[in-house]
């Protein structure tokens, strides 16, 4: 399988703010692959790394140590050619604001050859497509968080790109257009072989775009897998039992056994193992407590996520 992207111990390492201070290290000798055509998640908790990851690939830093390769050259040696057919989106960062939209991706379109009739082209059928079109004569500053993130994300894709980087490309969008912006991203892929790195905090949305993740904790890489793997390598469930009678004894039992339950009315969530559900539904069964309505949430990415996080507040 060829790779868009291959990074080998990326390293960034800023001198201390102050005398006697350590090295802050905010990349740890990261190394993935991104391959042709796929969506590759980044991901982490707050600082974990991700954004100076993407700022070094993207050649805006520096790295201290480490190697960046797209389509098999490096980056460094030929950042101008790899650069003109390698794009950037993010929710937190515009263009000119006295530029008008129509000013700003002309400009964007020049510096990647795209111009005449076939920039007219793309831009109208990409801003039709994110319902931005009848915005195109306005500037930037008159325009809401979402439109210009939408505009951000359709002057990503005007060039045709080989790679696309996305930082939160969904972040200030409502959900219909959130899910829009997803629909949109899986269709670039398969249209034309587009290879995204992604980043997100929204579990879900990685879980339905990428076909893998990087997991970043303190700068270092913790895993490489799919979404659904890591979801599987949380063992916990939720259950959630709406009670008929013996709730109290039913918390109670989940104490005993060493669960976390929470209860909201007649309704308790219990987390445990998917190996104990059998046990603890006879252990009710044997005291003759009686439940309404039973439903069990198996583990998501987010669970993972948010296990990892707490691994990270512990260190």
């Amino acid at each position: 399988m060829k790779n868009s992207l291959t990074v080998s111990g990326l390293t960034k390492v800023y001198p201390p703010e102050k005398k006697g201070a350590k090295p802050f290290v905010a990349v740890n000798h990261v190394s993935f692959e991104l391959h042709d055509g796929e969506i590759l998640g980044l991901l982490g908790p707050n600082g974990a790394g991700k954004s100076t990851t993407i700022s070094m690939l993207l050649g805006v830093l520096t790295p201290t140590n480490g190697k960046i390769e797209y389509f098999g050259k490096d980056f460094f040696e030929h950042r101008s050619e790899i650069l003109e057919t390698v794009t950037f989106s993010s929710t937190y960062i515009s263009m000119p604001w006295r530029l008008s939209v129509m000013e700003n991706l002309r400009v964007y379109g020049w510096m990647y050859g795209v111009m005449g009739k076939i920039f007219e082209r793309r831009v109208q059928h990409y801003l039709e497509f994110f319902g931005v079109w009848d915005q195109r004569n306005k500037t930037m500053n008159q325009l809401s968080a979402g439109q210009v993130t939408r505009i951000m994300l359709a002057k990503a894709f005007i060039p045709h790109p080989k790679v696309v980087l996305l930082d939160e490309p969904t972040a200030s969008l409502d959900p219909d257009i959130a899910h829009q912006v997803r629909e949109f991203i899986l269709r670039q892929q398969k249209e034309f072989k587009t290879s995204i790195l992604y980043t997100s905090h929204n579990m879900d949305e990685v879980s339905v775009v990428c076909d893998r993740v990087v997991f970043l904790r303190n700068g270092k890489v913790v895993i490489i897998d799919t979404p659904s793997n890591l979801a599987k390598s949380v063992s916990l469930s939720r259950m959630h039992l709406t009670m008929k009678d013996g709730l109290k004894r039913t918390e109670r039992f989940s104490k005993e056994m060493g669960l976390v339950s929470k209860v909201e009315n007649r309704e308790i969530e219990i987390e445990l193992d998917e190996q104990k559900i059998a046990e603890f539904l006879l252990k009710l069964a044997a005291e003759g407590i009686k439940y309404e309505q039973i439903s069990i949430d198996t583990p998501t990415l987010e669970d993972y996520f948010l296990s990892m996080s707490d691994q990270k507040q512990k260190l």
